[in-house]
């Protein structure tokens, strides 16, 4: 593979989450969803190191990350700091800084599950992406986080 093969996929992938942050931002749940491959996972961890969710397919993504959306929930991602590497022509995987920001309504019930009124999170995303039918998908997503900040 060449240079401009290897950039050509980086820009692709950049987009892809970038799409995925969009998408999470929209509350767009399905398209959001859709990003992923069929049998794709998402698992967001504490910053302890535990696993907070485990979500597979994409039908468990749509629900399980909609579930926190709604009316009156401001949701605001960025991503910085990508690294991405190249395995093959159809296989890739990466790693991008993150923060999130969510902002719920004062009435939003509180529960184990989301156990906040606002959040401000900080840490990483760390991907696997495969290449099927001539697009990019993303077959494994992580969240790793340093820091989650809650308010009441």
């Amino acid at each position: 593979m060449d240079a401009i093969e290897r950039l050509s996929i980086t820009e692709d992938l950049r987009r892809l989450m970038a799409r995925y942050v969009r998408y999470a931002d929209h509350q767009r749940w399905q398209d959001l969803a859709n990003l992923f491959t069929p049998d794709g996972t998402f698992t967001p961890h504490k910053p302890d190191g535990s696993v907070w969710l485990h979500m597979e397919g994409r039908e468990g993504i749509a629900a399980t990350v909609g579930a926190g959306g709604g009316p009156g929930v401001t949701l605001v991602h960025h991503l910085f700091s990508d690294e991405i590497d190249v395995d093959s022509a159809t296989a890739a995987h990466g790693v991008w800084a993150m923060e999130d920001i969510i902002t719920r309504p004062e009435d939003a019930a509180v529960s184990e599950d989301i156990p906040f009124r606002g959040m401000h999170g900080f840490g990483h995303y760390h991907a696997r992406f495969v290449k099927t039918n001539g697009s990019w998908y993303i077959a494994e997503l992580k969240q790793t986080r340093v820091r989650l900040d809650f308010t009441n």
